[in-house]
């Protein structure tokens, strides 16, 4: 095996990695500077336009999400006879092992470490590759993903120019930098896409390796973006009438799947934000079709948009209508919820809950996603719109709290901290990760799925008052956290406070006459 030596190329901008020599407090737009400095810019063009977000955006203007990495390490975790490295910071790596294994990953990650010196001379380069190599069995793996984090990608560690296969292993590298894929829900599309282009490449070239089960004797269609286990099962009951079948569902759990995915009579985006995965499918020649059957309004339009996409007959499209729109009503009308609710997450599927909750009788006043705006959630968003809801798309949680403050809901669902906020002011409040995308939400059984759990949460508020009349201010504000009595409670010092502030209001004018200068 050559070792290969990468050249030092000198850098007319300070790099991510002067100072500490990690590069971990060097900040996004230095960072960004030096990875395009770094032989970056194709790929993070890339991510900006197929992930955009508000360049003017300020460090408070940025959506919820949890480090955006941990999305294309999950999709590489859940795939049989896949191994995943990571090349980064000790303290990054350390944090997405512990979330990765929190959720139930079951499998080892793969890190290769780096000091200052190794990155600014190769060397890191170097150890991949070698990494890689060992790695490469293929009686254990049909394919290894090494994932490049912040510092590496701001660096310019080049994984492109890793070989594309090894002893029949495949070889897929790709940068998910904080600071250029702004959500982890979207990194996903970033591997998902990755091995689609790669898998789309084998087809062209040659046969492949058949589905588990053998090829669909019916047209199928593949389902976009993660979802509850029995969601497309129930999707599979809303096609059969119409003569279809569901084909595998995208992030796939085995490499095999993916041909199977490419295979397909019409693509459902399901999650809208897989950008680079409908690029694939866009140049298989596949048909995209936006929403999701959600309630009755939502199921109607999606089995008449598959239907047409697929050249079915309109007598067909009407026989699964006709044996699923009455279930789904008669169980919206069973489960009814009652209260005023807002509703935030970042996983991608915010509009599409936002949907069942309004059509199961809920005063839905805001939805807030950390996704963008897609051609592929512009139904939801128009049909939320006409009831009167509020959609706030790559959505900050200043943005999520000021929507609930504004309407006091009798519920309000979204990340741990809005839950924390809505708590602290006697609101009933549910995870939506854990406790509301964690449930089927198609056809009959995601009508009524959410009316149990929601209804008890808002039966909740009484318990919220007595807890707060019973612990008072203890706590809170500036005495918040736990006090041994021996060292006394904190005691607000609202001058110092007032100094404080007068110092940042001053430091702020000084910069901004800087800038001027």
């Amino acid at each position: 095996m050559n070792a290969t030596t990468i050249p030092i190329v000198p850098l007319k901008v300070a790099t991510a990695i002067e100072g500490d020599g990690m590069g971990c407090h060097s900040g996004g737009e230095a960072m960004l500077a030096a990875a395009k400095s770094a032989g970056k810019s194709d790929v993070l063009d890339r991510y900006a336009k197929d992930y955009p977000r508000n360049e003017k955006a300020g460090p408070h203007d940025q959506p919820q999400s949890m480090c955006p990495a941990f999305g294309s390490l999950r999709v590489g975790l859940r795939m049989r006879r896949t191994s995943t490295i990571l090349s980064g910071s000790a303290c990054c790596v350390y944090g997405l092992t512990f979330t990765s294994h929190f959720y139930g990953a079951r499998r080892s990650v793969g890190y290769v470490p780096f000091n200052s010196e190794s990155l600014v001379t190769g060397k890191l380069f170097e150890d991949i590759r070698e990494a890689v190599y060992k790695q490469a069995d293929p009686a254990l793996y049909d394919a290894i993903v090494i994932i490049n984090l912040c510092v590496p990608t701001a660096s310019g560690v080049p994984l492109q120019i890793l070989p594309k296969e090894i002893n029949g292993v495949r070889i897929i590298g790709i940068d998910v930098p904080g600071f250029g894929v702004p959500t982890h829900a979207e990194a996903k599309d970033v591997l998902a896409g990755a091995m689609l282009k790669y898998a789309r490449a084998e087809v062209q070239a040659g046969p492949v390796q058949a589905p588990r089960a053998g090829r669909s004797a019916k047209p199928t269609i593949t389902l976009l973006g993660e979802m509850f286990p029995a969601d497309p099962m129930i999707i599979g009951m809303m096609l059969e009438p119409m003569g279809l079948a569901t084909g595998p569902v995208v992030p796939t759990r085995e490499w095999r799947e993916l041909y199977a995915a490419l295979d397909c009579a019409a693509v459902a985006a399901i999650h809208p934000f897989y950008t680079a995965s409908i690029r694939e499918f866009d140049a298989a020649g596949r048909v995209i079709v936006g929403s999701a059957p959600v309630g009755h309004d939502g199921t109607e339009a999606w089995l008449q948009a598959i239907g047409n996409a697929t050249n079915v007959a309109q007598d067909k499209i009407d026989a699964a209508k006709n044996r699923m729109l009455p279930a789904i009503k008669g169980a919206l009308a069973r489960m009814p919820i009652k209260g005023r609710i807002t509703l935030s997450g970042y996983e991608g599927s915010e509009l599409l809950v936002g949907r069942l909750l309004v059509e199961s009788g809920a005063d839905l006043r805001y939805v807030g996603s950390a996704c963008p705006r897609t051609p592929w959630n512009e139904a939801d968003l128009q049909w939320l719109q006409a009831k009167g809801v509020h959609v706030q798309f790559r959505a900050s949680l200043e943005q999520d709290l000021a929507a609930m403050h504004e309407w006091q809901p009798d519920l309000a669902i979204g990340t741990t901290p809005v839950v924390q906020a809505a708590k602290e002011l006697c609101i009933p409040a549910l995870y939506f990760t854990n406790l509301i995308s964690a449930r089927p939400l198609m056809g009959p059984a995601g009508a009524g799925s959410l009316a149990t759990v929601i209804n008890a949460a808002i039966g909740n508020k009484a318990r919220f008052e007595q807890m707060k009349e019973f612990f008072g201010s203890t706590g809170t504000a500036h005495a918040a956290g736990v006090w041994e009595a021996s060292h006394g409670v904190p005691q607000d010092r609202p001058e110092f406070k007032a100094e404080q502030r007068r110092q940042a209001v001053k430091l702020a004018k000084k910069r901004k006459a800087e800038e001027m200068v």
